[in-house]
């Protein structure tokens, strides 16, 4: 029994101390006085009684009641029932507060108390003060207070006949029978009948069983006011631990708002703050930092706004406020949708009638009260859902003297599928469930509603999900269980109390309540406890019973079905593959693995091989070989590495066991265990998976502990026939609720004993994790343990300790430790003192939490050192051993094949080669097997970085994957970290990105030590960036060790030749230093200035003379014999050759001056003293002198002035190159202020105008050598120009400087323009570097007239009527505020192009989008195209090949050109190479473009050094592919005219792979100055190395031209006159393949030596000696080089040809003069016949300059036509005339050879003799019978492709039988003769026998009958 209240108090208003306003509250008495001693009076009543503070009130207000709770230090509540009510105030006190009343506007009690406003009279005549009734209880019976402190105040009143001291003692001696006790049986005892004496009788009903809530109407009234979002977003709060705030003006509406929220929390308690109504003076406890369920009177709403982590629910308005850095999470779906729909049918029933057409009758709705219960019963069944199962992850750690009981959380979360899901996640961390697990999971106790439906119910929610009625009716039968709970005699439930009359408080006549007597209460009191001791104890008697587990959990969601439906097959094969290990079956295993190691990702696949490595451990161990061993850890470590560090699924868990069995010998005595291999996994370094995994053991060793049979004791447990196989079935709580239940009945010594076994096996156990940890977290190699701390977080455990226990024992252990420890290695030391206090922490933690003696617990902090200690020694021991362990199973190293001269640095490092961001190689999207990730060496030669290896992949087969690249064109080097394909460990790596496009992305093999990865980066930066040149490959080649030394030519080379060297570097530097210093960027450094010694005459450098030393500068005719040496060395360079061949002057002629040429070659640079980057020999002016040519130089940056380079030969316009001009120059030339007319000297000129005049005078003399074309009102050039074609900066109306505007400008005057040449030429697209305007082009070029659509060039001829003599080309920049020629001959076009840094910033981009580096995040061509757009390289190749049209244009109507930009050795170079490309065919042949780079590039000073950061001088300014750059221009315009160059696009891609690779000397060096210096240049003549490798590219090309075809273009049918005008848009050009293919089978195919495999074995000698084998063979893309495997028809006849040649034992013809006699007799025939004629008339239409365009050769479905589709453009103007068509034939004739190899039809084929014409002998010939084109052909042989005559089957009058004639076949049958009568002749033919003559006469016959 317990008592219904504990204290009566009365309490009043009192004046506050302080003398302010507000009054505070008075206890005037209290019963009983003394305090119970099981329960004393709560501190505080005071300020509970008037939450809003005590006051006075000018009216008397009716009195109130409502229930506080107090919560007491031992956190039990305390019910304080208040009943206030007022009473006149005291005269004395009206004196004191009088001055006061009119302040008091605090607002009062929700009983309706007025606000006192300054309105108010001063003097109120009455004021009324509170007083206030209170009773305190531990138990909760609102009804029962308010009728009790009601009674007590009516008879108080109501002046009735009762003694209030009486009432007051029997309300305090009052008991009330124990809730859920067994005394229940009577229904007297369950509904206790009370009265309190006044005649008054109330029923008093207990809960039937205790723990559940009673909750009356709360939970209804909570979701009435707020509504089913908002109490589910509370719900979710108050369990997630959010701070809860309710705001009401009704104290009873917040106390019911608390109560109902936390009924609705049931199992759950609430354990922290819970205040229903807090008073005023304590609003500052709303700031704690602690979660906290509060009301507040909504009068102090303003207070709490500040608050910013608080939810606020206003009841009065309805609405909950979540602050925006609150986040509730919600349900897991679908329990949240579930929920809400539930709630909603209880609430709401008529919301599923609400549509009906016929709804059925109303049924009445619930009472509020059952409303109430159906609403719990939502959340008690949402709680049963959430927690189904939570049993079976409980670990019962100790069962005596005191259960102790764990939960596996991450179990529970893993089993139900939530892993992920933030709700439970936080409701498992909360204190709540923690006191649930701890209340709860004890096994043996009584049960209630909870226990049962989570056991037995749970089923039932399943089945019902989806049937709403089912679920109702559910709800509807829980919610009574809960009501007769709570109503358990609802027919007894009859109250009489006496009530006050109606208006009883308005009276005025009543008496302030009386003092009460304390003797007589006290009496009274003292009385019914002595009664109360003579009877029995009350003892909360309880139905205690083993609780029930329920079925195993499930997962919440089991729809995910999708991906676990063919998990069986996986199962199987994961099976299959760990038997086919132990078996030994090695090879059946590794076939299987990569399925294994993919169906691993999957949960059941991880258990399944878990389950299966058990089966194979006997006696916990298993000793296994070196191969299973690899394979076993290879799996564990596959499936550790998706175990998250909370190991949900129990994976780790169930290998721990495993990674201490599985073993291996490494050597007698050393043994390595499994779990040396598999740490590198963050689960290992988690606390509270060792928590787990300890507790979870724990309870498997106490159940085995009371399970076991024992002698000397008789199981009480065993009972008669219970067999012993039920033990084993019983869980760990099943025994322990056995145990618990037997407990009291066992004696002290048996209890003792238990207690003792049980801490025993705690303290065993907690010694063999401390084993297990130090395995699993002391690394193999001890040098590793920074990696080791980084990887286990054992750093970031030091700080934040995982105990709710701290022991300080453990602190001082590990440092003492530490300090007295023998260890010398520092680094080992600090391993082992992180993980001895790792697990000293652990140790602390488990062992106090289960119980372990202190005596214990201070042994095992002994012990950890020293296991940890022992440990390492072992390891070091097992880890030297595995050092020497032979690699086993890694495949063979492939050695690469390398080049003659070619040496291996470093030898093969193992490596994995990942896929880089390319789908073909990975078998992505292009289909074919995954040929990376491939394992195999990377080797480091003097060469190339080469890797050689196979794929990962057991289903590709042995194929050789080969990457390999040139030293010299790595790009970039980045360390990286990935996981090895096979063992998925993380390793470090490394990625090379190269300028060829290959990337080797590369994982070191475990194998390999840092040291030697470090060691191959060193030596590949070395190889990379040599201190010198003469350190790169093309000097090292053939003389391994002179990297030091210079090369030195022979002795018996003659002289000549060095001392020629010598005296022009000589010379050189000599003259060099006296050159003008005038603002110069660069110079580039001689070698002294490249790691030698300084020149002694440095100092001339800086020193500026007026004149240069006559003896430089001599005239050409008093030559020294040395300078005529230089000369006919220069004569021989590949200028001189080409400048002769454009008739622009020879050497002699320029030494006697024959003034009838224009131009002539002047020798004044013979000594790179005017200029060292331009070559020996330059074309100048006739008439200007050399020694003016100094001069002129000062005016251009680095010297470069203006040469001409290239003459037309139709216009004779000429090309010139220059450097840009230099800012004085300029000034000096084309500033107008100057000097009024620049003819007239000055006496005071300054240099830079003497300078100016010269370069005036210069320009003058090149306008004036060119023929005239004009006279000079035809140079007016753009005088009609639009003013919108004017920039800013142009001084006056008829400048001629012409700025570029925009098209839109260009466009809008395009009529006044009259043809203007220059418009804007923006780039298309975005340019980010490249300046808006990319300078000048023809003037609305792409604007000018419609049809000139894709940028084609418009009509020559436009451009006729008026031009200048002379346009220069130029930066914008240089040429602003530059004022015109003043005779106008020349003009200045300013255009913007792009820089050198920009070519590689977009470079760099280029690189990217080709080959990634890592998996595309989408894949697909989308983001490839992005990414190239982004790169704005095909801008750059647009705007080049704009400019160089435009160059070509205006060469072409007859002006000279002088391109001008940056320096003039990178955009000028590949202008002006373009332009003579475009306007040259000769440059177009192979020989033409040798010379062509020879002398644009290589001549004149292009920095291939420089711009290829060839030396470590070089390395910090980058890759610049400037040549590269220009390739791919020509690579361009070789798409568009294929019949226009003799060399084919490999020839493009050869050269640029080797511009870059450093093989060749050619592309070295920046200048031929350097090269000289070096004695490069003319080594070649003086030695003849035949049988060294090539130096010179060019020699190679031409070795390898002799042998294959492979650099000739077989559509070459050039036409001489032919000007290429090429689109330029950016969507007409293509992206070079050179870029995105590659050859995995052998690496890069441009050193072809080591491109060619090994020829495969002719048909006739297959080995099995059966019928030839089909030679078809599978051509994977970007694995085979298709061009090798399957080339096109006439590489393969020629190739067949050679191989006849050589079985017949003929010497082989060279291919190309088998080639040129096929194309002579082509020729020839079609010349005859006139069979030629159809096709060439289709050609010659094609307008000329589009002519080899887009030529589709096309097969009709019938009969033969030759279509061909041409995308030109109709409107380019020019007619073809008939000389042009004559000059189309041979290339018509060649189109229609291919065409008919290409479109061949054979119906039939065979050989027949057939007798020729008149007077010709028999002869066999190759016939072919042609439905599709009606022919009848015949050959000389099978294999011959050209056709020696047809005869037209439309021509056949008849097929007959013939007869032998003379001559004829002997040996053949008379029946094989049969003639063919055509309408010209007839013709004999012979078969080999009768039936193939009949074969042929029939197959002849039905092809007439078919016509």
């Amino acid at each position: 029994m317990a008592r219904l209240a504990d204290y009566f108090v009365l309490v009043a208003f009192g004046p506050h101390p302080r003398g302010s306003g507000e009054g505070q509250g008075q206890i005037l008495q209290r019963f009983p006085e003394k305090d119970w001693e099981d329960n004393p009076f709560p501190q505080g009543i005071e300020l509970f009684c008037q939450p809003s503070g005590w006051q006075l009130c000018p009216e008397r207000n009716p009195p109130t009641f409502f229930v506080a709770v107090l919560t007491d230090i031992n956190s039990e509540r305390h019910y304080c029932a208040c009943l206030t009510f007022w009473e006149p105030v005291e005269s004395t006190q009206e004196v004191v507060f009088n001055e006061d009343t009119t302040e008091q506007e605090e607002e009062a009690d929700e009983g309706g108390q007025a606000r006192l406003s300054s309105t108010a009279p001063a003097q109120p005549s009455q004021l009324f003060a509170p007083k206030t009734l209170v009773l305190v209880s531990r138990l909760d019976h609102t009804d029962v207070f308010r009728n009790s402190l009601g009674l007590i105040y009516a008879v108080h009143v109501e002046g009735l006949n009762v003694c209030l001291e009486n009432v007051i003692g029997n309300l305090l001696t009052c008991t009330v029978p124990l809730a859920g006790g067994s005394q229940l049986d009577s229904v007297e005892e369950g509904a206790r009948t009370i009265s309190l004496g006044a005649g008054d009788r109330q029923v008093i009903q207990t809960p039937l069983v205790d723990s559940l809530p009673v909750s009356r109407c709360s939970v209804a009234l909570l979701f009435r006011q707020l509504g089913i979002t908002n109490v589910l977003s509370l719900f979710c709060a108050a369990l997630t631990e959010h701070k809860v705030l309710f705001l009401s003006r009704s104290y009873q509406r917040l106390a019911d708002a608390c109560r109902g929220l936390l009924a609705l929390l049931f199992p759950l308690r609430y354990s922290f703050t819970y205040v229903p109504i807090l008073p005023a003076q304590l609003l500052e406890v709303l700031s704690t930092p602690t979660p906290f369920i509060i009301g507040v009177n909504a009068a102090f709403q303003a207070e709490t706004q500040e608050l910013l982590d608080v939810i606020v629910a206003d009841l009065d308005g309805g609405t909950v406020t979540v602050p925006e850095c609150v986040h509730i999470p919600p349900l897991p779906e679908p329990l949240q949708s579930q929920t809400h729909n539930v709630l909603s049918m209880v609430l709401d029933p008529e919301l599923e009638l609400a549509d009906l057409a016929f709804p059925p009758p109303t049924t009445s709705a619930s009472s509020l009260k059952m409303q109430d219960k159906e609403l719990r019963a939502v959340f008690l069944r949402l709680f049963a859902q959430l927690l189904q199962g939570y049993r079976w992850c409980l670990h019962i750690v100790r069962i005596h003297p005191e259960p102790v009981i764990r939960f596996h959380k991450a179990a529970f979360l893993g089993q139900r599928g939530l892993v992920e899901d933030d709700f439970l996640m936080k409701v498992l961390e909360g204190m709540a469930f923690a006191g649930f697990v701890s209340e709860r999971g004890v096994p043996y106790r009584s049960t209630d509603l909870f226990d049962e439906l989570v056991a037995h119910e749970v089923a039932r929610m399943r089945a019902d999900e989806n049937h709403p009625h089912r679920v109702l009716r559910h709800v509807q039968e829980l919610a009574e269980q809960l009501y007769k709970n709570e109503n358990p005699y609802p027919a007894v439930a009859m109250h009489k109390v006496q009530r006050p009359g109606e208006a009883s408080h308005l009276r005025r006549t009543h008496r302030p309540f009386p003092r009460l007597d304390e003797g007589t209460v006290q009496w009274i009191v003292d009385q019914a406890a002595a009664k109360m001791q003579g009877a029995p104890p009350a003892v909360k008697a309880e139905r205690k019973t083993t609780v029930p587990s329920g079925p195993p959990m499930t997962a919440i969601l089991e729809r995910c079905s999708g991906p676990h439906v063919n998990s069986a097959r996986r199962l199987e094969v994961v099976r299959n593959c760990i038997s086919y290990v132990f078996e030994g079956k090695m090879l059946e295993a590794k076939k299987l693995l990569p399925a294994v190691l993919r169906a691993l990702k999957g949960r059941a696949a991880r258990r399944c091989l878990a389950h299966e490595l058990h089966l194979h451990v006997q006696q916990n161990r298993a000793v296994l070989d070196h191969q299973q061993f690899d394979f076993v850890v290879r799996m564990m470590n596959c499936c550790l590495q998706d175990c998250t560090s909370l190991d949900e699924h129990g994976i780790a868990a169930a290998l721990l066991p495993l990674v201490t069995a599985f073993c291996r010998k490494l050597s007698p005595g050393v043994t390595q265990f499994a779990y040396s291999c598999v740490q590198e996994h963050v689960v290992w370094s988690t606390p509270q998976f060792w928590e787990a995994m300890f507790y979870g053991d724990v309870q498997t060793h106490i159940r085995a502990l009371y399970l076991e049979p024992s002698d000397e004791r008789v199981s009480p447990s065993q009972e008669a026939g219970e067999a012993q196989s039920q033990d084993d079935e019983r869980s760990a709580l099943d025994v322990a609720s056995e145990q618990r239940r037997l407990w009291p009945t066992l004696s002290q010594e048996k209890q003792q004993e238990l207690v003792q076994k049980e801490e025993s096996t705690v303290f065993s156990q907690a010694i063999h994790y401390a084993n297990r940890m130090s395995y699993l977290l002391l690394p193999l190699d001890s040098s590793k343990s920074r990696l080791l701390r980084e990887r286990a977080g054992l750093g970031d455990l030091e700080s934040a300790s995982n105990s709710l226990v701290t022991n300080s024992m453990a602190g001082s252990v590990a440092e003492s430790y530490d300090t007295e420890s023998g260890f010398e290695d520092a680094e080992t030391c600090d391993v082992a003192g992180a993980v001895v206090r790792f697990i000293n922490r652990f140790v602390d933690k488990v062992c106090t939490e289960s119980g372990v003696t202190s005596d214990h617990l201070k042994g095992l902090h002994v012990m950890v050192p020293d296991i940890v200690q022992m440990h390492i020694e072992t390891l070091e021991a097992v880890h030297r051993e595995s050092k020497r362990l032979p690699p086993i199973q890694k495949p063979k190293l492939l050695r690469p094949r390398l080049l003659p001269g070619e040496e291996c640095v470093l030898d093969g490092l193992r490596v994995y080669l990942l896929p880089d961001g390319r789908e073909e190689g990975v078998g992505g999207s292009g289909g074919g097997p995954a040929l990376l990730p491939a394992e195999g060496a990377v080797f480091l030669t003097t060469y190339r970085v080469i890797f050689t290896g196979m794929p990962t992949d057991p289903l590709v087969g042995e194929q050789v994957v080969v990457r390999s690249f040139p030293v010299a064109a790595l790009t970039k080097e980045k360390r990286i970290s990935v996981q090895t394909p096979v063992d998925q460990l993380l390793q470090d790596g490394l990625q090379l990105r190269s300028c060829t496009f290959q990337l080797l992305k590369m994982a070191f093999d475990e194998e390999v030590g840092s040291d030697s990865a470090e060691l191959f980066r060193k030596q590949l930066h070395k190889l990379r960036y040599p201190p010198d040149i003469r350190g790169t490959f093309a000097f090292t080649l053939g003389s391994a060790h002179t990297t030091g030394r210079s090369p030195r030519v022979a002795k018996d080379k003659g002289p000549s030749l060095r001392n020629f060297s010598r005296n022009l570097v000589k010379n050189a530097k000599k003259t060099i230093g006296r050159q003008y210093v005038t603002r110069k960027k660069y110079n580039p450094p001689s070698w002294e200035h490249r790691g030698q010694p300084p020149p002694e005459d440095q100092e001339d450098e800086i020193s500026v003379s007026e004149e240069l030393e006559p003896s430089t500068l001599t005239p050409s005719s008093a030559l020294k014999p040395s300078d005529r040496m230089t000369m006919s060395s220069l004569v021989e360079r590949a200028c001189c050759r080409d400048y002769q061949r454009l008739g622009l002057g020879t050497l002699s002629s320029s030494l006697s001056r024959a003034k009838s040429e224009p131009f002539r070659i002047s020798p004044v640079n013979r000594m790179y003293a005017i200029c060292r980057s331009y070559p020996g020999l330059l074309i100048v002016p006739q008439s200007i002198q050399d020694n003016a040519l100094q001069r002129v130089s000062r005016c251009y940056r680095q010297n470069r002035f203006p040469v001409v380079c290239w003459r037309s030969g139709r216009s004779k316009a000429v090309l010139l190159r220059s450097g840009g001009l230099h800012g004085k120059g300029v000034v000096g030339l084309f500033k107008a202020q100057n000097t009024p007319s620049p003819a007239s000297p000055f006496s005071g000129q300054t240099q830079a105008d003497s300078s100016s005049l010269e370069q005036e005078k210069y320009l003058q003399a090149v306008v004036s050598a060119m023929p005239r074309y004009a006279d000079s009102s035809g140079r007016n050039t753009l005088s009609s120009f639009s003013s919108a074609h004017m920039g800013g900066h142009v001084p006056s109306p008829r400048a001629r400087v012409t700025t570029l505007s925009n098209p839109m400008a260009a466009s809008a005057s395009r009529w006044t323009a009259s043809r203007g040449k220059w418009s804007s030429v923006r780039a298309s697209g975005r340019s980010s570097g490249l300046g808006a305007d990319v300078g000048s082009r023809l003037a609305s070029r792409d604007l000018l007239s419609t049809p000139h659509t894709n940028g084609a060039p418009p009509d020559s001829g436009f451009l006729r009527p008026q031009r200048a003599a002379l346009y220069i080309i130029g930066d914008k920049a240089q040429l602003k505020g530059v004022r015109p020629d003043p005779l106008q001959q020349w003009e200045l076009v300013p255009i913007e192009v792009f820089e050198a840094r920009q070519v590689k910033a977009s470079f760099k981009k280029l690189l990217k989008a080709c080959v990634p580096g890592c998996p595309a995040t989408e894949p697909g061509p989308a983001s490839f195209l992005r990414s190239l757009e982004d790169s704005e390289w095909l801008t750059q190749i647009h705007k080049l090949l704009q400019i160089s049209v435009l160059v070509v244009e205006l060469l072409d109507s007859g002006s000279s050109v002088l391109v001008s930009l940056e320096d003039g050795w990178d955009i000028t170079t590949q202008v002006v190479s373009l332009v003579q490309l475009l306007s040259d065919p000769f440059y177009r042949t192979l020989e033409g473009f040798r010379l062509l780079v020879e002398k644009e590039w290589l001549s004149f000073g292009h920095r291939f050094s420089h711009r290829g950061a060839h030396t470590l001088a070089g390395q910090s300014s980058g890759f610049t592919p400037v040549f590269l750059q220009f390739l791919d221009c020509v690579h361009q315009v070789h798409l568009q005219f294929p019949m226009e160059f003799e060399f084919s696009q490999f020839y493009l891609k050869f050269l640029g792979y080797h511009h870059a690779s450093r093989r060749f000397r050619t592309f070295l060096l920046d200048s031929d100055y350097e090269r000289i210096e070096l004695g490069l240049l003319y080594e070649e003549k003086g030695e003849r190395r035949g049988q060294l490798a090539c130096r010179s590219v060019w020699e190679y090309v031409d070795r390898l031209s002799k042998r294959t075809p492979m650099f000739y273009n077989y559509t070459y049918a050039p036409e001489d006159t032919e000007v290429l005008r090429p689109y330029s848009n950016v969507s007409n050009l293509k992206v070079w393949d050179f870029y995105t293919e590659e050859t995995l089978a052998e690496g890069p195919p441009y050193d072809w030596e080591l491109a060619q495999g090994p020829p495969e074995p002719p048909e006739e000698e297959r080995p099995d000696g059966g019928a030839p084998q089909s030679r078809r063979r599978v051509v994977w893309p970007c694995y085979d080089s298709r061009p090798r495997v399957q080339p096109d028809a006439i590489s393969r006849l020629l190739e067949e040809l050679q191989r006849l040649e050589t079985e017949l034992g003929r010497p082989s013809e060279r291919w190309k003069d088998t080639w040129d006699r096929v194309k002579a007799v082509q020729r020839l025939e079609g010349r005859q016949d006139g069979r030629g004629a159809s096709s060439s008339l289709l050609l010659s239409a094609v307008p000329h300059h589009r002519r080899s365009l887009g030529v589709y050769l096309q097969e009709g479905p019938v009969g033969s036509t030759l279509s061909l589709s041409l995308d030109s453009d109709q409107s380019s103007g020019s007619t073809t005339s008939s000389s042009r068509q004559a000059a189309r034939r041979s290339t018509s004739t060649l189109y229609s050879q291919f065409q008919t190899a290409e479109s061949e039809n054979r119906s039939y084929e065979g050989t027949l003799y057939k007798k020729g014409a008149f007077m010709k002998p028999w002869k066999a010939r190759w016939f072919v019978l042609d439905k599709t084109k009606h022919q009848l052909r015949y050959y000389d042989h099978r294999v011959d492709t050209d056709c020696k005559g047809v005869i037209d089957l439309a021509e056949v009058e008849a097929v007959a039988p013939g007869t032998p004639t003379i001559g004829a076949p002997k040996t053949v049958d008379e029946k094989a003769f049969f003639d063919v009568k055509t309408t010209r002749r007839v013709y004999n033919f012979c078969a080999q026998d009768v039936p193939s003559a009949q074969q042929w006469v029939d197959r002849i016959q039905s092809c007439l009958s078919d016509a």
